[in-house]
C-alpha cells in the first residue's frame, strides 16, 4: 500500500525524484492516508518496490523523522508519528444560496446568465496583450488612472454626478465602500449614522465593523423622514434615493433638497448608494443626489447588478475633504484593487460594452418585472404592488385574506417556495413600533408599501418569465388549497 502511494514520486526526474518523495510521504501522513502508528516498509524494500535507489528512500525517512511525521528506533522500524493529524477537510461553500427552494423570489441576485463573457473575454485578451509589466505592481489604492477617468465621464454621464477622477475609489463592492466610509467616521469622532428604515439589513453590521452604531430612521411617501432624522442627532445618514431599498420609493425633489438642506446645516455627511440607479423602466432614471452638493454626499455605486457580483468591482465618489482618510483607509485594507481587473474593465467602459450591457439588463428586467406583475395579477387577485416601475425587485401587499403572515410564509415554503417577507427589512425593534403605527392609524411609516396583511419583497432578476410565472402560481396553490 504504501509503495503505491509514492509510485507517482518515484517517476519524477533523477534531480527532483527525492524532493517528490518526500512530498508524497509528507501529503500521505497529512491527508491520513497513512494512519498514525502505521509500520512503513524498510528503506530497502520500499527502494526495491519503487525502482530507486536505498540512499534515496533512507534520506526521506530521515527527513520525516526529523520533521515530526515518522518515528523511528534503532532496530525497531520507521512508524508514522502521532504529531501529525489529518488536516484537510474539503473545502465548504460558504455562498448564500437558497437550499431546496423550487422557486426562489429572494431579492438581490441579478441574473447571472447575461454575463457577457464573449464580450469580457475579448477585452482580457487584449488587455493582457497591452498591459505593461509596470502596470502589474501595487496600484494607486485609488485605483487604476485609466478606470477612474472612464467611471467619471460613465458616471457624470449616465447618472449626472459631479465626478472627479482625483475623488473616485474603486472598491470591492458597496459594502466596502460603506466600510471605509464608517472607519473614517469613526476616526472623525462619529459613533452614530442614521439608516433607512425599513432598509437594507446589513448597515448595522457593516457599521458595527467600523464601531459605528445604526440608528434606524423612518420613511414616509416622499423618501427619508427629515424631521426624525433632525431629531436622531446624527450627522451622517444612508439613502438610497433613487429607489429606496426596499419599499420602491423615489425621494421626491422636495425631499432630496431637505435631505441636503440637514446636512448643510449640520455640516454632514449623505451616503448615497445607487444600487440599481440604472434600471428604470418607465421613464429615464432619475440623476444621482450627488450632482446638487458633491461636498456634503459621498455616491457609491457598483457592477454587482449590471454584470455579477462575483466580480467585487465598485466605485466611491467621496467629498474633497474626505479624501486622503478615505485612501489612506483603502490602503491599509488591501494595498487597492486588482489592476487586472482594473484595466479589463476600464476597456470595458471605454469601448461601449458596458452601455450596451446595462441596455442588455434593462430589457431583460423590464420584462420580467411584468411577468410578475401579470402573474399576481391572475393568482392574487387584489395585490398592490408599490414603488416605481424600477430596480430588481417589488414590494406587493396581498389581500389579508391569504393571511395571517406567519402562515402565509410557512405554507410557502413548505411547498418549496423562497421569499423574504417585509419586515426582514426593519431594523430590530422597530416591526412592533410600525405595526403600532399601522393599528392606530398613524405614524411616519412609508405608506406605499400597501396596506395588505402580507407584505412581500419580491426579487424576479435572475428568474425568466415562466420561472416567475410557475413560481407564484406555485405560491398561490401553497395556501389557496
Amino acid at each position: 500500500m504504501t509503495s503505491e502511494l509514492l509510485l507517482q514520486a518515484a517517476s519524477a526526474p533523477a534531480r527532483s525524484r527525492g524532493r517528490a518523495l518526500q512530498a508524497a510521504l509528507r501529503e500521505a501522513v497529512r491527508s491520513g492516508r497513512l494512519a498514525v502508528g502505521t509500520r512503513l516498509p524498510s528503506s530497502r524494500d520500499l527502494a526495491a518496490d519503487l525502482g530507486v535507489s536505498r540512499g534515496l528512500v533512507t534520506e526521506a525517512y530521515e527527513q520525516l523523522t526529523a520533521e515530526g511525521y515518522l518515528r523511528s528506533g534503532r532496530g525497531a522500524g520507521t512508524w508514522v508519528g502521532d504529531a501529525v493529524r489529518a488536516t484537510r477537510p474539503p473545502a465548504r461553500d460558504l455562498a448564500p444560496r437558497p437550499v431546496g427552494a423550487r422557486a426562489d423570489f429572494v431579492p438581490g441576485t441579478p441574473d447571472l446568465s447575461l454575463f457577457p463573457r464573449a464580450s469580457w473575454s475579448a477585452a482580457q485578451r487584449a488587455v493582457l496583450a497591452e498591459l505593461a509589466h509596470p502596470d502589474l505592481g501595487y496600484p494607486d489604492p485609488r485605483g487604476l488612472p485609466r478606470l477612474r477617468t472612464a467611471l467619471a465621464e460613465l458616471l457624470a454621464r449616465r447618472r449626472g454626478v459631479v465626478a472627479d477622477p482625483e475623488r473616485i475609489v474603486v472598491v470591492s463592492g458597496v459594502t466596502q465602500a460603506t466600510t471605509l466610509l464608517g472607519f473614517v467616521l469613526h476616526a472623525r469622532g462619529v459613533r452614530a449614522v442614521g439608516v433607512e428604515d425599513p432598509g437594507s439589513p446589513q448597515h448595522a453590521e457593516l457599521y458595527a465593523a467600523a464601531g459605528v452604531t445604526t440608528v434606524p430612521v423612518p420613511l414616509d411617501d416622499e423618501g427619508l423622514a427629515v424631521g426624525a432624522l433632525r431629531s436622531s442627532g446624527v450627522r451622517a445618514v444612508v439613502t438610497t434615493p433613487a429607489h429606496q431599498f426596499p419599499t420602491g420609493v423615489a425621494y421626491s425633489a422636495r425631499r432630496r433638497a431637505e435631505l441636503l438642506d440637514w446636512a448643510r446645516s449640520v455640516d454632514g455627511l449623505v451616503l448615497e448608494d445607487d444600487y440599481d440607479g440604472d434600471f428604470r423602466y418607465d421613464r429615464a432614471p432619475v440623476g444621482a443626489l450627488q450632482g446638487l452638493d458633491p461636498d456634503h454626499v459621498a455616491y457609491a455605486g457598483s457592477a454587482s447588478k449590471s454584470l455579477a457580483p462575483g466580480l467585487r468591482l465598485g466605485w466611491l465618489l467621496v467629498p474633497e475633504r474626505l479624501v486622503e482618510e478615505v485612501v489612506a483607509r483603502k490602503r491599509t485594507l488591501d494595498l487597492g484593487h486588482p489592476a487586472l481587473d482594473q484595466a479589463l474593465f476600464a476597456r470595458f467602459v471605454e469601448r461601449g460594452d458596458y452601455d450596451r450591457q446595462l441596455r442588455r439588463c434593462r430589457r431583460a428586467y423590464r420584462e420580467r418585472r411584468d411577468a410578475l406583475l401579470d402573474a399576481l395579477r391572475e393568482h392574487f387577485p387584489g395585490t398592490e404592488v408599490s414603488g416605481i416601475a424600477a430596480g430588481l425587485h417589488v414590494i406587493a401587499a396581498l389581500p389579508e385574506r391569504y393571511g395571517p403572515q406567519e402562515r402565509f410564509l410557512a405554507e410557502v415554503a413548505s411547498a418549496g417556495v423562497a421569499v423574504r417577507p417585509l419586515s426582514d427589512c426593519r431594523h430590530p425593534g422597530t416591526e412592533a413600533e410600525a405595526a403600532a403605527a399601522d393599528e392606530a392609524g398613524g405614524g411616519t411609516e412609508c405608506q406605499s408599501v400597501g396596506k395588505g396583511d402580507i407584505r412581500l419583497v419580491l426579487g424576479y432578476a435572475h428568474l425568466s418569465p415562466a420561472r416567475i410565472r410557475d413560481g407564484v402560481r406555485m405560491m398561490a396553490a401553497a395556501v389557496t388549497h
